[in-house]
């Protein structure tokens, strides 16, 4: 794992190095270089530092400003592979691990806040293509770590919002299910969390377009995060991360409340 992070810093630092150098070439200092793509200084401050990835939509932009004929275009696309697919969440993780409140609605898979070390092993053995056993254990071992946040001194506030379509799926087999539902069960009592459980049968339901993930930063701005098939966006828009706020409220209101979410789960789990 130590050794893949170094090359995803490495790529990040020469990424950013690059940039540096046209934008210097260009005769622009940070701030102007932000001005030009309505962007905030420190977004390409960061990137030039190596300690937020370049992406692809914003490269393309990059290389228009600063008439550099596609170079960070084709920089981005050419780097290895090992390293490129880590890039893609790489942002996102840093944000999650600073954030001071977290939203999150999942309609394919228990949040990984919230899933249990064989859950998260039956995820990664589910990819297409198939990955090795170590690049399994990896990613296992990483989203292990992430779910520290939640037991911090001061622990971010977290909603979950999920499907009750995941409650009823058997990934992994019976016995990784009945853990998975003892740890929601569990978590749910902890202190800032909610989990909220939307109800199959709903007649209107503000989540369809997929899930996605609210993120409020110490200095108070809000991101939102959603994937794809092939990657994932971090969202700073306003107008954008508005609309995802407002279908997160939505959801909210139709979702189960979190002691009939609890309720739900002990009768899934026998307990009466």
């Amino acid at each position: 794992m130590q050794a893949r992070k170094k090359k995803n810093a490495t790529a990040l630092r020469l990424v950013g190095s690059l940039l540096a150098q046209f934008r210097r070439a260009a005769g622009l200092t940070q701030r102007q270089l932000a001005d030009r793509l309505c962007l905030h200084e420190e977004t390409i401050a960061s990137i030039e530092q190596g300690r937020r990835p370049l992406k692809l939509d914003l490269a393309e932009d990059l290389d228009r400003v600063l008439d550099t004929k596609g170079a960070l275009v084709v920089t981005l696309e050419n780097l290895p592979e090992i390293d490129k697919v880590p890039v893609w969440a790489i942002e996102f993780l840093d944000h999650e691990r600073a954030a001071i409140a977290i939203s999150s609605y999942e309609n394919q898979v228990i949040p990984g806040l919230l899933q249990t070390e064989a859950y998260a092993r039956a995820v990664f053995r589910s990819a297409v293509p198939l990955l090795s056993e170590d690049e399994i254990e990896e990613r296992v071992a990483t989203r292990m770590e992430r779910q520290d946040i939640l037991h911090r001194k001061v622990p971010p506030t977290a909603s979950f919002i999920i499907s009750e379509a995941i409650l009823r799926d058997r990934l992994g087999g019976q016995d990784v299910y009945v853990e998975q539902l003892r740890r929601l069960r569990a978590r749910a009592d902890l202190p800032g969390v909610s989990i909220q459980v939307m109800p199959l049968g709903r007649q209107t339901h503000a989540g369809l377009a997929g899930p996605f993930v609210l993120l409020e930063t110490p200095d108070h701005d809000l991101l939102a995060y959603h994937e794809t098939q092939r990657g994932s966006h971090l969202v700073s828009d306003p107008d954008e991360v508005s609309i995802l706020s407002r279908k997160y409220a939505m959801l909210r209101s139709q979702a189960l409340n979190p002691e009939e979410t609890k309720a739900l789960l002990d009768r899934l789990l026998g307990v009466r």
